[in-house]
């Protein structure tokens, strides 16, 4: 092989290594529209895996955004428009101290008071949300990436008039559905 194709070579190698590692991205398809969110998985990796499980699996086609709140964020992933909760899978480690931020447009995992409770459930924030993140006092909130395309339409599923269902407070009046979360790359 001469020097040149070795180069060529090692550039094509080296380009497709660093593709095998680049950051997942997925898109979120709902009633109100496309969002596209880039995941962080070397800050969050056991964060991320669960997430992926759970949209590779087709657990979030058909849920919901459940709970929403103008001006803080809106929460979906784990009822179906019928407000019934599905079953998830066991609930993962918190990884809310791993430099990342409750800041607009970041994602991050819904829990109980149990900071290792969370399983399915995820917020996108619609501003800042400092008191969500972790620090050396107290457990945060796990964000595991960004919106990169799509904020328009979170911010509109933020607006949405909301009611009450059950025991639930901040309930959308017409569900916005969840109809699939495919893994782009």
């Amino acid at each position: 092989m001469n020097a040149t194709k070795k180069i060529v070579a090692a550039v094509l190698l080296s380009a497709a290594s660093a593709a095998s590692f680049a950051a997942p991205m997925v898109e979120i398809n709902t009633t109100e529209g496309k969002i596209v969110v880039d995941l962080n998985s070397k800050a969050a990796p056991v964060t991320v895996d669960n997430f992926l499980k759970y949209a590779n699996s087709g657990f979030y086609n058909g849920t919901i955004f459940h709970r929403v709140i103008n001006n803080f964020m809106i929460q979906g992933g784990g009822f179906t428009k019928d407000m019934n909760q599905k079953k998830t899978g066991a609930p993962i480690k918190l990884e809310d101290k791993n430099g990342l931020k409750n800041t607009v447009g970041s994602i991050a995992m819904a829990r109980t008071n149990d900071p290792n409770s969370a399983t399915s459930q995820f917020f996108i924030n619609l501003k800042d949300n400092d008191f969500l993140n972790g620090d050396s006092s107290k457990d945060g909130y796990a964000v595991f990436g960004k919106v990169v395309q799509g904020m328009d339409v979170v911010r509109k599923i933020g607006r949405t008039l909301t009611t009450s269902r059950g025991f639930y407070d901040d309930v959308p009046s017409r569900p916005v559905i969840i109809e699939s979360v495919k893994v782009l790359k």
